[in-house]
């Protein structure tokens, strides 16, 4: 089982609390998956929408594949994810009762498919975010204390 990840959201540790992770699959047209493989894709804008029994990736950036030329994609539209029953439910019970949000957090290609790494998060407040530099400070700290000393 060979994994290859493509693109990260950065600022999703930083912006959230990443409480439960799920791997979901992507519906994609045969330009797009093309272009995920050269690694034209950016998450760092899009979202995760429940509407009834579906999940959708809002907002992902897609570029078009060039030697597709007129049977190109659209590359901000939405796509489907695929989850079973059992994961869209326990999202949308977490969005509704717990207040929370989805996030996309990874794409990376597996065993030649495109999936998802989505996360359930809840929102980091600002004195969160002080907790989170502080701490990375602190490490950067460390490490340079330990390479000063041969």
């Amino acid at each position: 089982m060979s994994i290859k990840i493509v693109a990260t959201n950065r600022k999703a540790k930083f912006e959230y609390f990443l409480l439960e992770h799920y791997e979901a699959g992507i519906a994609l047209k045969g330009s797009e998956i093309k272009s995920i493989r050269a690694g034209h894709i950016s998450i760092a804008e899009a979202y995760v929408q429940l509407n009834g029994s579906n999940a959708w990736l809002v907002n992902a950036n897609i570029s078009p594949y060039d030697p597709a030329s007129r049977e190109n994609h659209d590359p901000i539209r939405n796509r489907q994810l695929l989850l079973n029953r059992r994961e869209i439910k326990e999202l949308s019970e977490g969005i509704q009762k717990k207040g929370l949000t989805v996030i996309p957090v990874q794409v990376y290609l597996k065993d030649g498919l495109a999936k998802l790494n989505i996360a359930l998060a809840k929102g980091k407040k600002l004195y969160d975010k002080r907790n989170s530099i502080a701490e990375r400070e602190i490490q950067r700290e460390i490490k340079r204390s330990g390479k000063r000393e041969p």
